[in-house]
């Protein structure tokens, strides 16, 4: 039998069978080690450089394999395009015949139940939901999955979701009248069943941490876990080993026990001295609120006297619900399941109010009419190994972006990885001749008070040598949307600022353009593909590094200090060169394309540091003269 490496080779089937496949030696390098891997139960860490085709370097093996793999992707729409896409393609050449499935959290399907409760409420905060609810419920009479994705239609982040979706809180089990046809436990068989298991992170950890989404036995017993997007790993493992309790989900229960009161005769009459205290309090609270900072350290709140009067009104309240909720639960299945979820909150609420702990990081942040109290592990490597350590597989993690100065040091450490196999194949792209890094003169030190203003004075001329086609990546909303104003009368471009549309439909609308410029934050910094003319220029404002108003990162960095570390060399300036290796990454991403890549921060050149950030980037030729950036791009000098 042939090799993963052979397999993807020049002699292979993939060289031989698909349209435009270049075969590559870093792509067959990952493939011989990640096959070791599986086969050895090692944990391997692998950093494929932009254009390795690390997709086919894993799945191949995996495959080949004939062990139960766990794949998991950094997101959603990544998870879409390596079942959909990627996946039949490598079986189809492969002739693989083993079966594989794709599973997401518990929101991401229909659940039939609900959606009959909705329609039998009626409650609509305008025609454009009603209108919503009728297409979803004509959709569920034709689809197969109910996975949300299928109908674009409806927006992601539509408030109709949440109500026809459900929790592990909200579901009533093997009790509910339409378990039988439930598309959660549908994809949960056939994940059960399948060799090759397509999952994303934040579902993965769900399930491995705490449970919550009701998968439990869906991942244990694979031979082997494959973790893309795996820089990502270290921030949402600690979003999954935390505890946190929100004004939503306290109002989401005072409204399901209003519907299950429905379906009981007297129970609201009984039910509703109860329930509209705790409504009250949830609003009295987020006002009392008000006036702190959008996120900080739970102490900041608890001192306030308002705050405190309101904290207790609220347990009180709620403990209220949970008693009288307790003495009905016998009454009907639905009555039992919101009891259970108040007993539940009640006892969160008392944890998360208890800012005296010193392993985690109490830390309460605000929305425009919410709150959310959250307690976050400092330390996440320890229940990382134990997790690990309990499965008794194969780990290989992969990404573009784990090493800092060549070295995977940072990332191990964070995921607490004692010795494991280590990988690094480049990029196949010819940088040298794609590329050029423009670090431009005589720009301020980024704390001063022009420097956004500077920034763009900077950019322009770039812009106008481009001809748009451009991404400025900005670390903070607050210099994004300053630009935005700045832009608009020195650039005859047309302009994409996020924010104003979708992210998917801003980068549609983007590539049609032809010469759009793209002002993006946080979010278009990874996981953003824009190959071809449509962007040649990624400009970056500012190294990446954290916000400091971070609880969670200010608690981190003490602890660490206290451990005799440096927390600026050993935390922050690893992981703003990751990011920076991600906003950087946006540029090339095929080997026919060319762009410059345009770095303002001046601290690149003079602090010590510096070195680090360009030593980690790929290696583009450098300048600092403005006439090279017109060369480049066949401009007039």
């Amino acid at each position: 039998m042939l090799s993963a490496a052979e397999l993807l080779g020049p002699e292979g089937p993939f060289a031989r069978e698909v349209p435009g496949f270049a075969p590559r030696e870093a792509q067959q390098t990952m493939a011989a080690a990640v096959e070791e891997a599986i086969a050895e139960r090692q944990m391997l860490v692998a950093e494929a450089g932009t254009g390795t085709g690390k997709t086919y370097a894993y799945l191949v093996p995996a495959l080949m394999s004939g062990k139960r793999v766990i794949v998991s992707t950094g997101t959603k729409a990544l998870q879409d395009q390596l079942f959909h896409r990627d996946l039949p393609r490598v079986r189809a050449v492969l002739g693989a015949r083993l079966s594989a499935a794709l599973l997401k959290g518990r929101a991401n399907y229909l659940c039939l139940h609900r959606l009959d409760q909705a329609h039998k409420e009626g409650r609509f905060a305008s025609r454009e939901q009603a209108a919503q609810l009728q297409a979803i419920h004509a959709w569920s009479r034709r689809t197969l999955a109910g996975d949300r994705a299928e109908l674009a239609e409806i927006a992601e982040d539509s408030p109709l979701w949440p109500r026809v979706t459900s929790t592990t809180e909200t579901c009533l089990g093997a009790d509910c009248p339409m378990f039988n046809d439930c598309f959660v436990v549908k994809a949960r068989r056939a994940a059960q069943e399948a060799d090759l298991v397509v999952v994303n992170h934040h579902l993965l950890f769900a399930d491995l941490a705490i449970k919550q989404e009701g998968f439990g036995e869906i991942l244990p017993g694979a031979h082997a876990f494959v973790l893309d997007e795996a820089h990502q790993i270290p921030e949402l493992a600690g979003q999954f080993f935390s505890v946190t309790l929100s004004a939503r989900q306290l109002t989401e229960l005072v409204g399901d026990v209003q519907a299950e009161c429905a379906n009981v005769s007297g129970a609201f009459a009984v039910l509703q001295p109860v329930l509209e205290p705790l409504a009250a309090a949830i609003k009295r609270l987020r006002l009392a609120l008000d006036r702190f900072p959008a996120k900080g350290a739970f102490t900041q709140i608890e001192r306030d006297a308002d705050v405190e009067h309101e904290l207790a009104e609220l347990a009180g309240a709620l403990g209220a619900l949970a008693e009288a909720l307790d003495k009905h639960s016998a009454r009907s299945r639905g009555l039992a399941s919101v009891a259970e979820r108040a007993a539940e909150q009640t006892a969160r609420l008392a944890h998360l109010t208890d800012s005296g702990a010193r392993d985690a990081v109490h830390w309460y942040e605000l929305s425009a009419h919410g709150f959310a109290f959250h307690a976050t592990p400092l330390d996440i490597a320890g229940p990382l190994r134990e997790l690990r350590a309990q499965s008794h597989a194969a780990w290989i993690f992969t990404s573009a972006t784990l090493a800092v100065g060549g070295r995977f040091t940072h990332f191990a450490r964070q995921v607490g990885l004692y010795d494991p196999v280590e990988l690094r194949v480049d990029s196949p792209f010819d940088y040298a001749r794609q590329a050029l890094a423009y670090l431009p003169k005589g720009l301020p030190d980024p704390a001063a008070d022009d420097y956004v203003e500077r920034v763009v004075d900077a950019a322009v001329p770039v812009l106008e040598a481009s001809n748009g086609r451009a991404f400025l990546l900005f670390t903070s909303h607050r210099a994004l949307r300053r630009a935005a104003e700045l832009l608009p009368p020195r650039v005859p471009f047309p302009l994409f600022v996020q924010g104003s549309a979708p992210r998917n439909l801003l980068l549609e609308a983007f590539r049609a353009s032809g010469n759009g410029v793209l002002l993006g934050a946080a979010s278009f910094w990874e996981g953003v593909d824009v190959a071809g003319d449509a962007l040649s220029l990624v400009v970056i404002d500012k190294l990446p590094f954290a916000a400091p108003d971070d609880p969670v990162l200010v608690a981190r960095l003490d602890a660490l200090r206290e451990a005799g570390g440096n927390p600026f060399a050993d935390w922050q300036v690893p992981n703003a060169v990751i990011a920076l290796r991600q906003g950087a990454g946006r540029l090339i991403r095929d080997v026919h394309d060319r762009g410059v890549l345009m770095l303002c921060d001046p601290r690149l050149t003079t602090r010590g540091y510096g070195r680090l950030f360009l030593a980690s980037l790929p290696p583009l030729p450098r300048s600092s003269d403005p006439g090279d950036v017109r060369r480049f791009f066949g401009a007039a000098d």
